[in-house]
């Protein structure tokens, strides 16, 4: 064992398992490597997609007006009874995902499968996308996060939760045939966030007049439903409907678009998929996640020159991010997330199988409930945004928490040299040694500095 393997367990992976040092060995970059480009090792089962989630919806919402109107049942009670029914699915993707992060052998592949789920970040603010924000990591993410961006780009914009999330279902163009008879018009959330959040970012060259003409080249995307008078069987899913698409040629970034049809629209993601800019800007947001909140402009450089010698093909990135200058660095930069602080934990513990229910009451009890994220950004990555003293403490009283259930059979002195290996400082060994039960030595393991940071 070696501080290296340490390093690949917690930095690039979801915290060390028992034994799970021992097993990565000498050999840390051939760890990682091993589990770059197999999108198999991604996959958390069966689970709801979009469309059954939304046939869901419509089922469960009519059986309980159904309950109100012929029934008599209190509005209340049947409100209360929705939630809970339409909480399912979204509680089968947390159940699953989390499963798979405690229980992987490939927590590398977890976390990069993670990083880009919350770039394409959907937030389950409504009925509507607390069913379907989960699928669109299951549907997209997990299949093609080692596959080319601009093939993830495509299939993460038109997926239905981001055309729903982002009001792009609802964009109209103007002068499309449906348009000219509809009181509607172009919506520019997606193109806006296309733009600043997923491609070329918000340095990346472009104005509102390159907002405005994506937003129009982007009309035509649609959900399935009645309303569209779609095939019923593509209700719920994503389709390209031309009545509603902006004719005409659009100007983006000095480039024109014109035609008729959805390769419009893949030409111009395809084409930021492939600029300069996006090559830095994904590159630096690997950087700023897996190895410093500031990264060096030689670790950047390194991933974007990757991402753009081998047009975008990801897997290709990935093994730029593991070999980047300060990727084994011993100095621990990255302070965890709730979400990463609570997995390596119970990770530590071999926890699995848990229940859903508890599971999101951690979730949310850290502050980091999945699927919540405050804004399309997708969730903060610095340190300034998860260490207040009110988010430390919660992470004290989880970890006090977790200690008590787990009593004796913690063994905290044999825990801790598992899990953090050669990272273990004098200090922490010491203390830990000193505790005075094993409640209290597995809480000072948690909240080590070692521990919280990786």
């Amino acid at each position: 064992m070696t501080i290296y393997a340490a390093i690949a367990a917690t930095r690039f992976g979801m915290g060390a398992r028992p034994q799970e040092l021992d097993r990565i060995g000498s050999d840390a970059q051939g760890w990682l490597t091993q589990q770059i480009g197999a999108p198999s090792v991604c996959s958390i089962g069966e689970v709801p997609t979009a469309a059954e989630g939304l046939t869901f919806l419509q089922t469960e919402y009519q059986a309980l007006r159904r309950q109100i109107e012929e029934d008599g049942a209190d509005p209340e009670e049947v409100q209360r009874r929705l939630r809970e029914r339409i909480s399912e699915p979204r509680s089968a993707h947390i159940s699953a995902r989390t499963n798979l992060a405690l229980t992987t052998e490939h927590s590398f592949a977890e976390r990069w499968v993670r990083f880009w789920s919350n770039h394409f970040s959907v937030n389950s603010n409504s009925r509507k996308l607390g069913i379907i924000a989960p699928t669109l990591e299951a549907e997209v993410i997990r299949p093609t996060a080692f596959g080319k961006f601009e093939d993830l780009l495509i299939a993460a914009e038109t997926h239905v939760a981001m055309l729903i999330y982002l009001d792009q279902a609802i964009s109209v163009g103007p002068n499309s045939r449906a348009g000219q008879f509809r009181n509607r018009g172009i919506n520019e959330n997606l193109a806006r966030e296309i733009l600043e959040l997923h491609t070329v970012g918000v340095n990346g060259g472009y104005d509102q007049d390159d907002v405005e003409a994506l937003a129009r080249i982007l009309t035509g995307w649609t959900v399935g439903s009645r309303r569209l008078r779609s095939d019923p069987a593509d209700y719920g899913k994503t389709v390209f409907e031309p009545r509603i698409q902006e004719p005409g040629t659009h100007r983006l970034l000095g480039r024109r678009f014109g035609g008729e049809g959805q390769e419009r629209s893949f030409q111009a993601l395809r084409f930021l998929a492939g600029r300069r800019q996006t090559a830095t800007f994904i590159a630096t947001k690997l950087a700023r996640h897996f190895l410093a909140d500031d990264p060096s402009e030689r670790d950047i450089n390194h991933i974007a020159r990757a991402f753009r010698d081998s047009d975008g093909e990801l897997s290709e990135v990935a093994r730029a991010v593991i070999t980047a200058p300060a990727a084994f660095d011993p100095t621990p930069a990255k302070f965890k997330t709730p979400e990463e602080f609570l997995i390596s934990s119970l990770r530590a513990l071999n926890c699995q199988g848990l229940n859903p229910r508890q599971l999101y009451t951690a979730y949310a009890s850290l502050g980091q409930a999945p699927f919540s994220a405050p804004s399309p950004a997708g969730w903060p990555d610095r340190v300034e945004d998860w260490a207040s003293p009110d988010a430390v403490l919660k992470r004290l009283d989880f970890a006090s928490t977790l200690a008590e259930r787990v009593g004796q059979a913690g063994r905290p002195r044999e825990r801790a040299q598992a899990v953090l290996g050669e990272r273990m400082s004098t200090d922490t060994a010491l203390s830990i040694s000193r505790a005075e039960s094993a409640e209290q030595g597995l809480t000072l393991l948690f909240m080590s500095p070692e521990f919280q940071r990786r």
